[in-house]
């Protein structure tokens, strides 16, 4: 896999302690760059890695969980040209699991966005996330 890059980014609500959206962040991102962001009422956390160690921690857990063919189909409906577009739960990655769910409603403090940018989505998703049942 060539250029690949990964962007996070999760709201932090008024009623949220900021170092628990980190650690729910870095429950599956291992070492990314991190900023607090305002965007107009929002406050965000946006975190940042490249390559593919950047996605180990989420690969992992994925074949931990047994959700790869699950995850394939949500990833491929994601894809946009070059990007990769999903959301999790954020209260389920802080306890180290992976729950997809959509951009708004389904998550009550908000999803965690990710964004990957590559070369290749196909190569990438089958590289993430390879299928187990033909």
């Amino acid at each position: 896999m060539n250029r690949l890059s990964i962007q996070v980014e999760a709201e932090v609500k008024p009623t949220e302690d900021v170092e628990k959206v980190k650690k729910a962040i870095l429950n599956l991102f291992p070492n990314p760059t991190m900023e607090s962001v305002v965007r107009g009422d929002e406050s965000l956390l946006i975190a940042k890695a490249t390559g593919e160690e950047g996605l180990s921690k989420l690969q992992s857990l994925l074949k931990q969980e047994r959700i790869r063919d699950a995850t394939r189909k949500v990833l491929f409906e994601g894809v946009k040209g070059g990007i990769i577009t999903f959301y999790l739960n954020k209260q389920a990655a802080y306890v180290n699991h992976i729950s997809f769910c959509k951009p708004k409603a389904e998550s009550p403090l908000g999803p965690i966005k990710i964004e990957i940018k590559c070369d290749n989505p196909e190569e990438l998703i089958d590289w993430l996330a390879p299928r187990t049942i033909l």
